[in-house]
């Protein structure tokens, strides 16, 4: 599997910049967007089912995660979007909680009342930053995990390069 590190989640390739748009079949660029679309879920959702927690993916248990990857292509047929949605079996989108991470601990709120300085209730100088940084320094409660997403259209983009350069050359003649 690819390496996380470099987040490569877009993909530009050269040779078809100086045409107009309206210079090519957008049935069949529509076409091979949809095939590079097919092609860049299913890695991506075999990333996560074989991943099983490994290499810093997260855990396959209900699958929800898997079944919500799906791609879309733009109306006008130049862009697909790859990503994960919110579906019915989810309570929250909680992919972007396993990409991001959950921190342990509340977010400082407001204070008692009578707890603060003064009229207003207020926290003493820097108290505020010191909590937050604390907070920030402390433990995960769901430590961040590596970008399945990415990983897949890095581990397949010669092979989105070359469909996607057919269907440019197919759609311009």
């Amino acid at each position: 599997m690819a390496n996380s590190a470099s987040v490569e989640s877009y993909l530009h390739f050269e040779g078809f910049d100086k045409f107009e748009r309206e210079a090519f079949d957008k049935r069949q660029i529509r076409a091979g967007m949809r095939k590079v679309g097919r092609l860049v879920t299913q890695r991506a959702q075999m990333n996560l089912a074989l991943g099983k927690g490994q290499d810093g993916y997260p855990v396959n248990r209900t699958g929800a995660t898997v079944e919500s990857i799906s791609f879309k292509v733009s109306r006008s047929g130049f862009l697909v979007r790859i990503s994960p949605t919110k579906t019915s079996a989810m309570e929250a989108f909680y992919p972007a909680y396993l990409h991001y991470g959950v921190k342990k601990g509340r977010r400082p709120g407001k204070l008692a009342p009578g707890k603060g300085k003064g009229r207003k209730n207020r926290r003493a100088a820097g108290a505020r930053a010191r909590l937050v940084a604390e907070r920030a320094a402390g433990e995960w409660r769901i430590k961040p995990r590596d970008n399945y997403m990415a990983d897949a259209l890095q581990d397949s983009s010669s092979q989105v390069q070359s469909i996607l350069s057919a269907a440019f050359a197919a759609a311009l003649s």
